[in-house]
């Protein structure tokens, strides 16, 4: 079978973040599986994303895709989906409806536009494809998306990668007790939160770190944050790192914390499973879904610092409890490898 994928997210891990690598994962499963996949990349960036995102679509409407399959991540294909023919679905990576009630400002005027694009887009496709349960509850009450029309379909991971990566990065866990975040800095993401439980959680381990790796509209004032709250070494931003790099971050931490109270699925949470780390996360969103609650880690209340520094300080103490959480999070993580959710998308056409 022939698929055309239509995505104006950068394909770049660092500008496209977990929508990138869940494209790409599942690229590679249906290659896997024996189908041939064309992607239709952003070519036009002019500083300003929702135009960018306008004037990608405006050229997919001016030649049409061709394949037996056209996939349209999130809002992509909406202007030409009017006057389609053949199958089409949209994939929701994440649902811009959802996503702007955490923002402000401008970004949130601006995603209001781009959520008007994906409701039109996902009216006109034949399935609409989610990566959760929580984002098909989402998806129905935000666009009016009938459920017979929405399917689940997981995120992938390439387990054997980033295995390989591990095997590779050879660190042994590191020799003070540290926690690992990995997240674009948005407002949703409450890194916030995270800052204020080191803050705490120093009282009680004084050799803590918490290292938070990525970049992103919160930067400034996360920085900021740090220095009021004046964590020196108890907690490390990191920005921007290479896979390898984060490879090595995964092998030397002792648990994962990040504290989003919006996620359509979380695909860090399952890259902090494969390396076998215990997770600490708030009971929201399609958080719970990847996350199981006191057997791959603990969930806490969402927006509460005071609960996360108690989870994290049980996480860092019992070792075993947390070998075990370890354990278990490596198993569960296998039902989202390439090939099993490549298999589930298909099964969900059409």
């Amino acid at each position: 079978m022939r698929f055309e994928l239509l995505t104006s997210t950068p394909l770049s891990p660092t500008e496209g973040s977990g929508t990138f690598v869940a494209i790409d994962g599942l690229v590679r499963g249906l290659v896997l599986l024996g189908h041939t996949v064309a992607v239709r990349p952003l070519d036009t960036r002019t500083g300003f994303h929702t135009l960018d995102r306008w004037l990608y679509n405006a050229k997919v409407a001016l030649a049409p895709p061709t394949a037996d399959v056209t996939i349209g991540i999130d809002l992509d294909g909406f202007l030409w989906a009017r006057r389609r023919s053949g199958p089409f679905v949209v994939m929701l990576k994440g649902i811009i409806a959802d996503e702007l009630r955490n923002e402000r400002g401008l970004v949130k005027a601006l995603l209001g536009v781009q959520a008007r694009w994906e409701r039109s887009n996902t009216a006109r496709a034949d399935r609409v494809v989610v990566p959760s349960r929580y984002s098909a509850s989402v998806a129905h009450e935000a666009y009016d998306i009938p459920r017979s029309k929405l399917a689940v379909v997981p995120e992938p991971i390439d387990l054997a990668d980033w295995r390989r990566r591990f095997a590779d990065a050879a660190a042994p866990r590191a020799a003070r007790p540290t926690v690992l975040s990995v997240a674009r800095m948005y407002p949703r993401k409450r890194l916030e939160d995270l800052l204020r439980a080191a803050a705490i959680l120093r009282a009680r381990i004084p050799d803590v770190q918490v290292r938070i790796v990525g970049e992103g509209p919160e930067s400034r004032r996360l920085h900021a944050l740090h220095r009021e709250l004046r964590l020196g070494d108890a907690a490390v931003l990191l920005g921007e790192v290479t896979r390898g790099t984060l490879a090595v971050e995964y092998m030397s931490a002792h648990c994962f914390c990040l504290p989003t109270v919006q996620e359509g699925f979380g695909l860090v949470f399952a890259e902090a499973m494969a390396a076998g780390l215990p997770v600490v996360a708030c009971r929201a969103a399609a958080v719970p879904e990847i996350v199981e609650d006191r057997r791959t880690g603990f969930l806490v209340n969402p927006r509460s610092p005071d609960e996360l520094a108690a989870a994290l300080e049980t996480t860092l103490t019992d070792t075993k409890l947390s070998e075990e959480f370890g354990r278990t999070a490596t198993r569960r993580v296998e039902a989202f490898g390439l090939e099993p959710v490549a298999r589930r998308f298909l099964e969900a056409l059409p």
